[in-house]
């Protein structure tokens, strides 16, 4: 458990968009839904990273 929150704080904001694209796609959800929820959910991680455009996520997720 504490492994698992260390892992969480250690995650890069690059990780962390992969991570939650490939969680989310799992889910069904469609790009632009999954990089809408990602851009606001970035906002509220401990530390949040500078704002990214959709554009830029999506760079991040495909390179």
């Amino acid at each position: 458990m504490i492994q698992d929150v260390l892992a969480y704080f250690d995650e890069t904001t690059e990780e962390y968009v992969r991570r939650r694209h490939r969680e989310l796609q799992a889910q069904g959800l469609v790009n632009v839904a999954i990089f809408e929820r990602i851009e606001a959910d970035l906002k509220y991680r401990a530390v949040a990273p500078p704002e990214l455009s959709l554009r830029q996520l999506r760079r991040i997720v495909y390179g």
